[in-house]
């Protein structure tokens, strides 16, 4: 069985650690991560500007690099659900590539998907002894349907105490290329999803998505708040550590 990492921009670009953490932890389930080097961008902010060409550039590159890969493992529901709802926008009308997008989609997972529906672990016997809140980021929620299988993993963590997020569902404002053109309503989404994390007295936001977490850190450490903040991943590998 071939499992491979998509990466994804933010994840190798400014937080390698991420994927660090995904890899170390498949590992103690025997998944030894492969990790195509062609691979690149999911193409969502091109598709989201407007500009098709250059994205179904990128959905190509991607399609091809792990077209022979089992199952794909992915440290992010946005760029995840790129592939799954908006490939086959994209190929509508190349039925050779369209097949093959549908191919990636079936074998493709976030990584709290992969771990709970796929591996089937729940418990990684990890310690984690702090107060967390978590936010659901849109794309993984609304375009995947995550919402238990997180909560899960989190539940499980020995010593870790789960706060709820108020309105956690609502968007933190980042939106990829929506964060440039509406910086203002951005900056307004994203103080406001602050506050709402301050409200739970949490120490560590914990969340899926790296764009999301990135736009909310710098919110936090704008207002010099000492709330950190960590991936999913992270969080369950660092109490695999301590455990």
């Amino acid at each position: 069985m071939k499992v491979s990492m998509f990466i994804t921009c933010l994840s190798d670009a400014i937080y390698p650690k991420v994927g660090e953490a995904m890899a170390k932890i498949l590992s103690r389930y025997g998944v030894k991560l492969d990790f195509p080097e062609v691979q690149t961008c999911c193409g969502q902010p091109a598709f989201n500007s407007g500009y098709w060409d250059e994205a179904r550039a990128s959905a190509r590159t991607i399609i091809e690099a792990f077209e022979d890969s089992d199952f794909v493992v992915v440290p992010s529901g946005s760029c995840t659900g790129m592939v799954h709802h908006y490939y086959p926008t994209l190929f509508k009308e190349d039925p050779v590539m369209l097949e093959k997008a549908n191919r990636l989609i079936e074998k493709s997972y976030e990584f709290s998907q992969f771990l709970v529906n796929v591996l089937g672990v729940k418990d990684l016997g990890a310690k984690f002894p702090h107060k967390v809140t978590y936010h659901p980021s849109c794309h993984g929620t609304r375009l995947l349907g995550i919402k238990e299988e997180p909560r899960t993993l989190l539940a499980n963590v020995q010593g870790l105490e789960f706060v709820e997020l108020p309105f956690g569902e609502d968007c933190c404002g980042f939106g990829g290329t929506f964060a440039v053109k509406m910086p203002d309503i951005s900056g307004a989404m994203v103080e406001e999803k602050v506050d709402h994390i301050l409200e739970t007295e949490a120490e560590v936001l914990v969340g899926m998505d790296m764009g999301c977490l990135m736009n909310i850190s710098g919110r936090l450490h704008y207002e010099g708040k000492p709330v950190k903040v960590m991936h999913l991943a992270e969080l369950l590998y660092e109490g695999v550590k301590e455990a």
